[in-house]
C-alpha cells in the first residue's frame, strides 16, 4: 500500500518535473526504448511518471527531454507509484526475465488493488501466462503487451499487442490507441487476448521477421555473387521493388544499408560487416513453440538455423581451408541466363517465400491461440501490423481483407487473390533456386519455403512409407486410404494385417 502523503515530484535531488498533478501513465526503464515511450505518451498530451533503478538515467532524460512535455521523475519506486493517478498504470521496459520479475515484485507491493502492471519488453509468453497468475492473487492487473517497431516506432508510433484482461484494455486502450502508429487513421493496437496473448503474438511477429530478413538478404546474396550487382546498384533495384507488391519497411531500409559508404575506408558498408548474425531469442522461441504445436514453419526455421550457421565461424573457416568440395559449378553465363530476367525472377521469389512466412505465422498464431483458448482473430494482426511494427508491408492490406472475407481461412496461400499471386510466381521461385543450386549459393528460406508449397499441395506424400517402416519396427499402427480404423501388420509374423 502507498503512503497517500507522497507527493509525486518529490524525490531528493528529482530533475524539474511536473509538480502538483499527477500522471496518467508511468514507465519504469530509461534505456532508449523506455524513454521513447515515455516521450511518445508526453507527446501526446498525457503527464508520464518516469523512474529508472539507476537515478543517473532518469536525471540524463529530463536533462535531454525534459521540455518535450509534463514528466513526473522519481527516484524511488514509491515515488513513482506515488505519482500515478487511480487505477494505476505502469509500463515495465526492461530487461526480459529476473529484471521484469523484480520489477513487478517492487511494483505489486506498491501499488494497490486494482492497479496494472504493463510489460511492454519481449518476455516469453509462458512466463507472461505465469506473472498474470501471480499479480492476479494480490488483486493488481498484469498485462503483457508486446510492442514493434524498435526506437524509433516507440518514439514516433508503434504496433502495440496488448494481452491480458479486457477490464484492463477498457483502461488502456485510449492511452495505447494515442502513442500506437496510425494507418488510414486507424491505430495499430487492439486487445489481442487473455493472459499471454499479446506476447505469443508478438514472439511469432519476431519469428516472421527472422525470415523476412533472411529471404531479403538471400535475394541480396544471389544479386550480388550470382548476377555481379554492385551494392549502389542492387541499392536501385530494392528501391524499385519497394515501390511494387514488396513495398515494405525492410525492403525499404535493405536499400539504405546498401546505399551506405563506410566512413574510415570508402567501401560499400554492407563488405566491412562481419557476416555473423545476431538474435536475442524471439525467434528460437517461435521454432520451439510450432515443435510443440505440431505447426510446420519451414520457412522461420530455416531463418533461425541460417542465423546460427552464420556465426559458427569456427566451422566455417574450417570448411573453406579444408576444401569442402562444391562439384561442379556453373554461373549465369554458361546456364545462359539473362541479367534482367534473373533479377526479376529472384523478386518474384522473394515475394513468393515471403507469402509463405507470413502464411506460416498465421498458422502458429491460430493453433496457439485454440491451445489456449485466446479467440485471437488473425485478421485483427493483420489490421495493426500494417504500421509501426518492423513486419509492415502492403500486402497486410490484403492480408486484412484475406482473413475478413473468410476468419476460417485454412492457410492464407488458399485465399483467391494469393493463389492468383502464387500463379505468378512459382516458376520464377522454381527457376531461382535451380540456379542457385547450380552456382552453389545457399536459399535454405527459399528452398525450404518452395518444399513447404509442393508439399500443401501435393497429393501423396512420402509418410505413407515412414508409418510403414514406423509400424515394421515398432508396431506403431497405420490407417487406411479405403477403410476406416487403425492396423498393424505381423511383420516378423504371418504378416497378417490385425484390427487395433
Amino acid at each position: 500500500m502507498t503512503n497517500p502523503e507522497n507527493r509525486p515530484g518529490t524525490s531528493p535531488n528529482a530533475p524539474n518535473s511536473a509538480p502538483n498533478s499527477l500522471a496518467q501513465i508511468g514507465v519504469v526503464g530509461m534505456a532508449v526504448m523506455g524513454s521513447n515511450l515515455a516521450r511518445n505518451f508526453a507527446s501526446k498530451g498525457h503527464t508520464v511518471a518516469i523512474f529508472n533503478r539507476s537515478p543517473e538515467k532518469t536525471r540524463a532524460v529530463m536533462e535531454q527531454f525534459g521540455s518535450e512535455g509534463a514528466f513526473i521523475p522519481s527516484e524511488s519506486i514509491e515515488d513513482f507509484v506515488a505519482s500515478l493517478e487511480r487505477p494505476r498504470k505502469a509500463v515495465i521496459m526492461v530487461q526480459a526475465g529476473p529484471a521484469t520479475d523484480a520489477v513487478i515484485a517492487q511494483l505489486v507491493d506498491a501499488m494497490d488493488e486494482g492497479d496494472i502492471i504493463i510489460d511492454g519488453g519481449n518476455s516469453l509468453f509462458t512466463d507472461t501466462i505465469r506473472r498474470e497468475h501471480e499479480v492476479a492473487q494480490r488483486g493488481r492487473h498484469f498485462v503483457g503487451a508486446g510492442i514493434s517497431g524498435g526506437e524509433e516506432g516507440a518514439l514516433r508510433g508503434p504496433s502495440i499487442m496488448p494481452g491480458g484482461p479486457q477490464e484492463s484494455w477498457e483502461t488502456l486502450g485510449p492511452l495505447l490507441e494515442d502513442i500506437a502508429a496510425k494507418v488510414d487513421g486507424v491505430p495499430c493496437v487492439t486487445h489481442i487476448g487473455p493472459d499471454g496473448a499479446g506476447h505469443f503474438v508478438k514472439m511469432v511477429h519476431n519469428g516472421i521477421e527472422y525470415a523476412d530478413m533472411q529471404v531479403i538478404g538471400e535475394a541480396y546474396h544471389l544479386l550480388r555473387y550470382a548476377a555481379g550487382i554492385a551494392p549502389d546498384e542492387l541499392a536501385e533495384i530494392f528501391t524499385e521493388w519497394n515501390a511494387g507488391d514488396l513495398d515494405s519497411y525492410l525492403i525499404e531500409i535493405t536499400a539504405e544499408v546498401l546505399r551506405q559508404k563506410d566512413r574510415k575506408t570508402g567501401k560499400p558498408f554492407i563488405d566491412v560487416i562481419v557476416d555473423a548474425a545476431g538474435q536475442k531469442g524471439t525467434g528460437r522461441w517461435t521454432v520451439k513453440e510450432a515443435l510443440d504445436l505440431g505447426v510446420p514453419v519451414t520457412g522461420i526455421g530455416e531463418a533461425v538455423f541460417a542465423r546460427a550457421l552464420s556465426s559458427a565461424l569456427a566451422q566455417r573457416q574450417a570448411a573453406q581451408d579444408g576444401d569442402l568440395p562444391a562439384g561442379e559449378l556453373s554461373t549465369l553465363e554458361s546456364l545462359g541466363v539473362d541479367r534482367d530476367s534473373f533479377v526479376e525472377d529472384v523478386r518474384r521469389a522473394l515475394y513468393a517465400s515471403k507469402l509463405v512466412a507470413y502464411a506460416q505465422g498465421f498458422d502458429e498464431i491460430n493453433a496457439g491461440s485454440q491451445e489456449h483458448s485466446w479467440s485471437i482473430r488473425p485478421g485483427d494482426l493483420a489490421r495493426i501490423w500494417r504500421g509501426g511494427c518492423i513486419i509492415r508491408a502492403k500486402f497486410l492490406n490484403r492480408i486484412t481483407e484475406a482473413y475478413e472475407n473468410d476468419p476460417d481461412l485454412p492457410s492464407l496461400l488458399l485465399d483467391p487473390y494469393f493463389k492468383l499471386e502464387l500463379a505468378g510466381l512459382v516458376d520464377s521461385w522454381r527457376r531461382v533456386i535451380v540456379i542457385a543450386t547450380q552456382l552453389g549459393l545457399p536459399v535454405p528460406v527459399f528452398a525450404s519455403s518452395l518444399s513447404y508449397y509442393d508439399s500443401l499441395r501435393s497429393k501423396r506424400l512420402p509418410a505413407a512409407l515412414i508409418q510403414g517402416q514406423r509400424d515394421f519396427f515398432g508396431a506403431h499402427t497405420y490407417k487406411r486410404v479405403d477403410m476406416e480404423g487403425t492396423f498393424h501388420t505381423s511383420w516378423s509374423g504371418d504378416r497378417e494385417e490385425l484390427d487395433y
